[in-house]
Order: C-alpha cells, then structure tokens, then sequence
C-alpha cells in the first residue's frame, strides 16, 4: 500500500479552554477524494483549520509527504502544498474574478506567463470564470463563487487541496458540476480532502470516508461500505 500523502495521528486542538478534537487520526491518500462527513458542530471545520495552520494543535503529529507540518504557520504549511478553501467562500469584495484567482499564487515565484497559462487552464475546467473574468467574484451566483474559491485554492498549485462545505446553500445542478470538476482535478493527479454536511453527496465523490463525532472518528472506510452500515444509515442518510 501506498504511503499516505496526509498523515494526522493524535491530533487535539481547540479554541482557549475548549477542546474540539481529541486525538483525531487519519490518512489521505496522494490521489482521489477522501471525505470527513458528521453533524454541525462534530469538529469538521477546526480539523481542516487545524491541519492549514488557522488553529494550533494541542497534541499530536500533521506529516504532509513526511514533512511535519503541525504548529507551522499558514504560509509554510501553503508553501508546502496544503491549499485551503474555506466555508463560505470568503471571496473579495471589489475585487474581479481574475484578481481573487490570482491571491492564491501570492506565494509562488512564477512568471506572469506562467501564471497566465494556470488561469487558461482554470478557465477551461470552469468556462464561466473566463466568461465573468473581469466581473465582482462577489456577485456572481453562489455556485460560481464556489468554482472561483477552488480555483484560487488550486492557483497555488497545491499537492492537497481542503475544501470546506463544498455544496452549502448552492442548488443541486451546481453541486453535480463541481463533483465534475473535482473527478476532472483528481485525474490531473490532485488529492482532495473534502469535509462535507451532505453525506450522500459527499460519499458519491469520495473514495475513501471518515465518521466525525464530538471530535473523534467514529468510523472509517469506503463509502459504499459505511453507507451501508445501519448505524451510519439511521444516523446520517435517515431509515432505507
């Protein structure tokens, strides 16, 4: 078996006094989609803001190719290869579509041609970017928006890409055609940590999935095989 490219073992953070996560451990593989599914407030959002630098860990190792990432700072653990999409967005106001995209290789020592020729390719995999180019990000629908925050995650040229509630508040039209974008990312040989409320869409992308719960993993494996566990079923994709 493969190295893992993630490797999170008995991490534990939180916010002053309130631990959040108690020894979470789990492994990303270097390609496909792996998903982190559970209820509002299970500690899926402080785990991937744990793992990009946002919240320092209590306790415990975050290792991305062997290189020990955990306590590092956001720049270094972007640097390294770690690209974060966050909940909600968090897109530019005032700012177009071109210039929210080009933030996310503020670290890179690249060439403006070189840069040029990442946004065709952006442009490609998300044709309306190109077309709303020189428009506010921030105006446009929520499933474009949703396309233009992957997209400057991925203007980093990252090795492991987070992103952070990818279907919230979008229609399902603009879910099925970023689940489209992120099988066609994954064969370009990315890797996908995709947290993710909506588990039956989560576990159609995924190849592999963990079960959070009160911070803890609960369950881990491949969707089809959690899917079917009746304790996952009741819990998460209601009485079959």
């Amino acid at each position: 078996m493969a190295e893992p490219l993630l490797q999170v073992r008995g991490l534990q953070a939180g916010y002053g006094e309130v631990r959040v996560l108690w020894g979470v451990d789990l492994d990303v593989a270097s390609e496909g989609i792996t998903c982190i599914v559970g209820a509002n407030g299970a500690g899926k959002t402080t785990l991937l803001r744990t793992i990009s630098g946002l919240v320092s860990p209590t306790a415990g190792s975050i290792t991305l190719g062997g290189r020990d990432l955990a306590g590092a700072s956001c720049d270094r653990i972007l640097g390294a290869g770690i690209a974060h999409v966050p909940e909600g967005r968090r897109l530019f106001r005032g700012m177009t579509v071109r210039d929210n995209l080009l933030l996310g290789a503020y670290l890179r020592s690249a060439s403006r041609a070189e840069l040029e020729r990442d946004l065709d390719r952006l442009y490609t995999l998300f044709p309306i970017l190109g077309t709303r180019r020189r428009q506010d990000a921030t105006t446009m629908s929520g499933g474009e928006q949703q396309m233009c925050a992957i997209g400057r995650g991925l203007m980093a040229r990252p090795r492991l890409l987070m992103i952070d509630e990818l279907s919230l508040g979008l229609a399902p039209r603009a879910v099925d055609d970023l689940g489209v974008a992120l099988q066609a990312i994954v064969r370009d040989g990315l890797s996908i940590l995709l947290v993710e409320q909506d588990v039956l869409t989560a576990f159609d992308l995924a190849d592999h999935a963990y079960v959070v719960e009160t911070g803890r993993i609960a369950a881990a494996g491949d969707p089809d095989t959690l899917a079917a566990d009746p304790r996952i079923r009741d819990a998460y994709l209601g009485t079959v």
